[in-house]
This record gives C-alpha cells, structure tokens and sequence, in this order.
C-alpha cells in the first residue's frame, strides 16, 4: 500500500536545500530581480529629477530634501507593514501588490503641476517601493539551496544596479532633453505596474511559508516541481509535523519575539547596521548630483559623472557575491564597509574630474557591495514564521536614517561643505562594519524553520 503521509516541513526544506540550481530558480530569481530593477529606477530616478526641478520650480534645498524625504517616510511604513503582511498573508501576494502601488503612484507622478501633489504621490510611491524590497529578498533566500543561498541574494542585490544604470542613463539623455524630460522619467517609472501582474501569476508562493502556515500539500507540490525541472526523485513522505512549530504566530508575538533572549542581540546590532548603511547610501547617492551641480559643473555634465560612478556598483556586487560564500556573510559585509567609509571620505576631499569620478566609483564598488550582503544577512538570521516581521522591520528602522539624511545633507553642506558631510557618512559606515559582527551567520547552513 503506498505511503499517502505528507511531507513535513523538515523535508520540505531539506528538499529545497539539496536541490541543484534549476531553470525555475533561475525564473524566480530574474523574476524577483527585475521588480527589485525597477524599484531601483524609481529611486534613482528622484536624485536626477531633484536636481531638473530645482531649476525648473526654483526649489531651496528644503523642498527637494523634503520631496525625497517623503518617499522615504512611506518607505520606512511600508517596510514595517509589508513584513508583517508577508508573515500572515504570503511572500508573493505583498510583493505583486506593492509592485502595483508604487507603479502606479510613480505613473501618476508625471501628471503633477506643483510641490505638494508630488509630495503626496511620493509618499505612496515610498509605500510600495519600502515594502517590496525586504519581501523579495526573503522570498528569494526561501527558495535558494543552502550552499548557493548567500550569492543569489548579492546576485537578486545586483539588479538594483541595474535599475540604478537605467535612471542614469535617463537622467542623462531624457531628463535634459526638454522641459518635460522629468516627466517622460516619471512615465517610464509606471512599468512596474504592468510587471506586477506577471509576478502575481507567473510565481510560486514560497514552500516554507506554506508549511508554516500548515500548508504542506501545496508546499510538497511546488517543490515537487523543481526536483521534476532538476531531474531528481521526489523527496520522501514523511508523517506530517504539527504547524505550532512556528515560535510566533500572530502579529502581536513577532513583534516580541524579536527582542527575546533568543533575538535581542541579533535584532539591535542588524537594526544599527539598516540605519548607518541608509544614512550615508541615501544622503550620498540622493545628493550626488546636486552636488556635482553646485561645484560648477553643468546638468549634462553632472549627470554624466553619476552614470560613471554608478556603473562601478555591478563589479562591486559581483565581488560581494563571489566573497560571500567565501569569507562569510559578517567578514564580507564588514569589509565592503570599511572600504564604503575610507571611499566617502576620499569623495568628499576630492576637487579635480579625474578625483571626483574615481572615489565616487569607489564609493559605489564598496557601498553597492555592502548592500548585497547586507540583504544576504538579514533574513537568514530569522526562523521562518519570523523572517519577514523580522526583515521587514530592519528595513523599516533604517528608513528613518533615510528620511533623515536628504534633509540633514544641506544642513551639513552649509556649516562644513562636502568634506564634512563625507567625513560623517564615512563614520555611520565604520559604526556599521563594528555592528555587523552581532550578527549570525548561517552561511551554507540550513534556514531556521520554526
């Protein structure tokens, strides 16, 4: 008589683990990594069309901090709520709908005539985008076999360089060719919208959350058909486990059991890491262009200089993605850190073209690379029915530092100039690569599936 027990969730994840790297994982993972693409357009975009509106509606340096700002507040609640959202209702269904959001948000965008309906749409815009970027890279890592976990992570990380090229090579050709450039720029930020239906049918829900909502069956299916893609025999059938495995299960619990014995440690050092790596990301690469502006060199110009500099952030993810599995996750990251906070102090310090574009690709190298490893960390410190509460939160902190620095960055440029604003973000670094050693590392170990 044949065996009709489901599969637990240990095999189920065990399964998922010893999996070879297939067409499907590769499916899911460009699938991902396209919305992650687009979500870095869209934040790239706003540092170039900062710098178009601010000649074109003579902003101070108030209005634009605030219209990035904005994006960031929204990002930071949508951080929060989509990981919860992510726990209770699914990895794919949060990450379709808020590719939906804020494409249609940043569509919209294009339409406005004045300050405080941009300021609105922004919002939303930060809403969808905050709550995207932690659910994907949790939904990619609960896919990935254990020993290739780290790199496909930094791999699902390097689209952002992607999308970031993309808004360069639109801030450089389309934003100056007309007065309506930034708008045209808005108008291609709608993609996501469209895309947002692909993945919401073209994807599977993730087998881990599936099995930790008791969900077994649908679990043993889908990865059912990534051993079928793999060529290799289904996993055993195993009497099932009870689902109260799972150490939170309502809202209220996850949010506790984050700051239990267990978590305390790991959670404070991950959210000071979010935060340092956020202040000096955003207050750098926001700025950027503004502040090649105000040094005397002239939009086109300006805007060439960043597609440089941003082209140096794919080889920084492709050594951070080698490194990884390698070194480990807190060597990796706390490396790139360092060489993060010595790059932004050379930028600041720099005065000729030559300076200014080599620190500046250095800067991105490193910071582009930490980032990658950063994602690759987060949600592997976690056990299952915590991941995305716990991812979703780390993100949500550092948006605050997010929020913070496009509007402390012309405070800083007016009491000390860029060798100061430099100097501290190369210190929030420094602070960062000191924290990340509070981290775990589960490098080529199995996920935590309670």
């Amino acid at each position: 008589m044949a065996n009709t027990a489901l599969p637990s969730r240990a095999s189920i994840a065990g399964r998922l683990d010893e999996l070879p790297f297939t067409r499907r994982h590769l499916r899911l993972l460009t699938g991902s990594g396209v919305g992650w693409a687009l979500d870095a357009m869209d934040v790239g975009l706003i540092s170039f069309i900062l710098a178009a509106l601010t000649q074109q509606w003579g902003l101070t340096k108030t209005d634009a901090g605030w219209i990035a700002s904005v994006g960031f507040i929204g990002m930071a609640i949508g951080a929060t709520l989509g990981g919860l959202l992510a726990d209770r209702l699914g990895r794919r269904q949060v990450f379709a709908l808020t590719l939906l959001i804020y494409g249609v948000a940043t569509g919209a965008s294009a339409l406005v005539s004045g300050l405080a309906a941009l300021l609105v749409l922004r919002f939303l815009v930060g809403l969808g985008l905050g709550a995207e970027l932690p659910v994907a890279s949790t939904y990619v890592s609960e896919f990935a076999p254990a020993r290739i976990r780290g790199r496909l992570i930094v791999i699902l990380e390097a689209f952002w360089a992607l999308g970031w090229t993309a808004a360069a090579l639109i801030g450089f050709f389309v934003i100056p060719a007309s007065d309506d450039g930034w708008r045209w720029a808005f108008a291609l930020g709608a993609i996501p919208a469209v895309y947002a239906l692909i993945v919401r049918w073209g994807l599977p829900e993730s087998p881990r959350w599936l099995a930790s909502r008791g969900r077994i069956a649908e679990a043993d299916r889908i990865v059912a058909t990534f051993e079928a893609d793999a060529g290799v025999e289904p996993g055993p059938a195993i009497r099932r486990e009870p689902a109260s495995r799972a150490i939170a299960v309502t809202t209220r619990a996850r949010l506790t059991t984050l700051w239990n014995a267990e978590f305390r440690v790991r959670t404070m050092c991950l959210w000071l890491v979010w935060l340092c790596v956020n202040f000096a990301y955003y207050g750098a690469f926001i700025w950027i262009p503004s502040i090649l502006v105000d040094a005397g060199f002239d939009l086109v110009r300006s805007f060439g200089f960043t597609l440089i500099i941003t082209l140096a952030q794919l080889p920084g993810y492709a050594v951070a993605a080698w490194l990884i599995e390698v070194w480990g996750r807190r060597t990796t990251l706390s490396v790139f850190l360092v060489g993060s906070a010595v790059s932004a102090v050379f930028f600041g310090t720099s005065t000729t073209e030559t300076a200014i574009i080599a620190s500046g690709m250095a800067l991105s190298f490193f910071n582009l690379g930490a980032w990658g490893a950063l994602y690759a960390v987060t949600p592997e410190i976690y056990p299952t029915s915590l991941r995305g509460t716990g991812a979703g939160w780390a993100a949500g902190v550092g948006r605050i530092a997010s929020i913070v620095a496009p509007l402390a960055v012309p405070i800083v440029l007016v009491a000390g100039g860029a060798p100061v604003l430099f100097a501290v973000f190369g210190a929030c670094f420094i602070v960062a690569a000191g924290a990340a050693w509070g981290l775990v590392d589960r490098g080529g170990m199995a996920l935590d599936d309670r």
